[in-house]
């Protein structure tokens, strides 16, 4: 009988070696190296067999018709917002995210809606039954007769009944449930998450049918398995929220047929998800005006602006060393625009507590929210409330200066279009189209000017200016 070879593939990069090591050679990963075994390809139903159309043979690229594949609209606005439009025939999508976050309604929502528009839906559940689907659906209201639900983990079997139904759309959850009788490991395994992965890839192009994985996130909120699962896949989508707060947020840190700089946003309530078309007005909602340390920020995610409230918390420290804790906002761009602020004027946070947050559980990543965060500081250090009609936008540098910002007018605009009568500009920034809506520019140069707009904004209201 033959020796069974093996070999150990990092599961950080997919780099593999002869045999086990402590440390991958390739990423320098830990600890990283799996062993798996060396089996032979079988024949893989559903697999190998060329779309209709298509060819291994080479072609221009002028002859190629771009529109031979349309995108496959969703049916959920958000989902093709971030997606650029739709899914593409023979593509495979990744979609992550914490346990009940809402990946598995999302899921369900869009296999509901493709099935009403008449196309061959597939959906394989290896986590549920297919009554608790069924559960689910009545939950939600949509319970299309034409949505094929199959219980199965096998790979194998899912490509088998694959070729017989040619959906146009296929949902796999989740993705590290599935195994492969090729691979000799639990599933779950890296081994068997890459080579069920690989396969359901292989028939996503060869059928021309649009997949999505859902997949599992570790403790730290990166997507579990090995890191050639996102390199496999042509879109990585990130559903984020919090379970205190009812909306949830889609983000696309990898596309190959869009923007990465799109947003979703959805709200999760008893009949499911439901897209928000103005996330401005919900992230809004429950502002509290007259409060000192907070202030209103235009962001930009992709082509989509929203108004996001950014807050501060100045307290005495009772400790030698004074905390600086963030929620939503970088810690290092927090540190970094703190000490601008102490340097180049003359607000005190040298032994003070400081607390940031962004209410509603957004996350900023633009560096458009510097001077809405040293306003919202300086306001709350100086117990200065900011007027409820005033927003503030613009980056700042070491120096202190305000620098200004990507597509202003959209911002601007935003701004004006929720009742915000000012707002707080880099001096020198124009518009570069004039806007239908009324709203005073406030042109800042540094931080120090700012604050010193803070103090006289309000000097006729009665507040006290404490240092």
């Amino acid at each position: 009988m033959a020796k069974r070879r093996s070999i150990y593939a990092c599961s950080e990069c997919g780099a593999q070696q002869p045999r086990w090591l402590g440390r991958c050679p390739d990423c320098g990963a830990w600890d990283s190296l799996v062993e798996e075994p060396l089996g032979g390809t079988a024949a893989i139903p559903g697999v190998g067999e060329p779309v209709s159309g298509l060819s291994g043979d080479p072609m221009s690229l002028a002859q190629i018709q771009p529109d031979a594949s349309p995108r496959l609209q969703t049916g959920e606005p958000e989902l093709d917002r971030v997606l650029g439009g739709g899914l593409i025939p023979g593509s495979v999508t990744l979609l992550g995210g914490e346990p009940g976050v809402g990946k598995s309604t999302l899921a369900l929502q869009v296999c509901a809606r493709l099935a009403e528009s008449g196309r061959p839906v597939l959906y394989v559940t290896g986590e549920e039954s297919a009554e608790q689907i069924r559960l689910r659906a009545d939950r939600l209201g949509a319970v299309p007769g034409g949505l094929q639900v199959m219980s199965e983990t096998s790979v194998e079997r899912i490509l088998a009944q694959w070729a017989s139904i040619g959906p146009d759309f296929v949902l796999i959850d989740s993705i590290q449930t599935m195994r492969c009788e090729r691979v000799e490991s639990a599933a779950g395994s890296v081994a068997q998450v890459r080579e069920s992965a690989a396969l359901l890839a292989a028939a996503a192009k060869s059928q021309g049918a649009a997949v999505v994985l859902v997949g599992h996130v570790t403790k730290e909120g990166s997507l579990a398995g090995p890191r050639v699962l996102e390199h496999l896949v042509d879109v990585v989508l990130g559903f984020e929220g919090d379970r205190q707060h009812a909306f949830r947020l889609l983000r696309a840190s990898k596309n190959r047929f869009g923007s990465t700089q799109e947003v979703g946003v959805f709200t999760m309530g008893a009949s499911g998800l439901e897209p928000v078309g103005n996330p401005s007005e919900l992230f809004l909602s429950e502002r509290s005006s007259g409060s000192p340390g907070s202030c209103i920020v235009p962001v930009l995610e992709g082509t989509r602006p929203m108004l996001v409230e950014v807050q501060a918390l100045i307290a005495s420290s009772t400790y030698g060393v004074p905390r600086r804790t963030c929620m939503g906002i970088e810690d290092g761009r927090a540190a970094l625009l703190l000490a601008v602020l102490d340097r180049r004027s003359d607000v005190d946070l040298l032994s003070r507590d400081v607390y940031v947050n962004v209410a509603g559980g957004v996350r900023i990543g633009e560096t458009a929210a510097d001077l809405a965060l040293c306003l919202a500081i300086a306001s709350s250090r100086l117990d200065i409330p900011i007027p409820p009609d005033v927003a503030a936008c613009g980056e700042v540098g070491l120096g202190g200066e305000v620098r200004r910002v990507a597509r202003l007018d959209l911002r601007v605009a935003e701004a004006a279009r929720l009742g915000f009568s000012r707002v707080l500009v880099p001096h020198g920034a124009t518009e570069s189209a004039p806007s239908p809506h009324k709203c005073e520019h406030i042109p800042i140069i540094n931080v120090a000017e700012a604050v010193t707009w803070l103090r006289t904004s309000t000097a006729g209201h009665g507040h006290e200016n404490r240092r």
